[in-house]
């Protein structure tokens, strides 16, 4: 494992490449929901520009499906962007898990670093900065290829979706949850993370047949890593 001293020897660019190199799974997915995404905008009546233009400074893929589908039914700009940026209020708590992996960084660096999270970047990340410390250049690049291939993706779907006859009934959605299913493998490395899995999906399921709307993931993620918590902290001390 390297030390602290050892990373402010690494090559930057070395480690922006190796960031790249472990963010190709986000990449292949992201292009494929992409693709989605500027197809369903572009149904919705968004223009090619104004399609491109949301993943270029947006990028949150969640939302931005969301506000494809509102702009759909009509809805006022006030409740498209205060449903975004309700959707987007995890990312708050994910740039503050990965902080403490990041020390004397100008604001500019923590900025960026900071708008590149999204649900598939923090799950690499965290994953990665536990094992081992990173330069930030790694996040560099996993962040920004993820957003590179999000942004082709958009601009494919947009461009050349309408011209291929029958592309909104493939199953393209699935890109998503085997992105999840791969990141979620990659972090089980002990017994406990796979029992908290297993209890954060179960606690899903549950909590979704009884509450409305996507509260039950943030429930279920909130109980889950509660009593994982306190299941290590009572560990550590007996």
């Amino acid at each position: 494992m390297r030390t602290e001293a050892a990373i402010k020897s690494v090559n930057p660019p070395a480690e922006l490449a190796a960031g790249v190199s472990k963010a190709l799974p986000i990449m292949l997915g992201y292009v494929v929901l992409a693709i989605t995404f500027g197809i369903l905008s572009r149904e919705a009546g968004l223009t090619v520009l104004e399609t491109v233009a949301m993943s270029v400074i947006v990028f949150a893929g969640a939302s931005q499906f969301i506000a494809a589908g509102m702009f759909a039914a009509a809805m006022s700009p006030a409740t498209i962007i205060l449903t975004t940026f309700l959707v987007n209020l995890r990312h708050i708590l994910m740039s503050a898990s990965l902080a403490p992996h990041l020390h004397g960084l100008k604001f500019h660096s923590y900025a960026l670093l900071g708008w590149g999270v999204t649900d598939e970047t923090f799950a690499l990340n965290s994953t990665v900065y536990r094992e081992e410390p990173r330069h930030h250049w790694f996040m560099y690049g996993t962040n920004f290829a993820a957003y590179a291939a999000w942004i082709i993706g958009t601009v494919v779907g947009a461009l050349f979706g309408s011209i291929v006859p029958g592309i909104e009934q493939l199953p393209l959605g699935f890109a998503l949850p085997a992105m999840f299913i791969c990141l979620l493998v990659m972090q089980l490395s002990d017994r406990l993370l796979l029992y908290a899995a297993v209890l954060a999906g179960g606690l899903s399921l549950l909590l979704g047949q009884l509450i409305e709307g996507n509260w039950n993931i943030i429930l279920a993620t909130v109980i889950t890593a509660t009593i994982a918590s306190g299941w290590e902290k009572w560990k550590s001390s007996g």
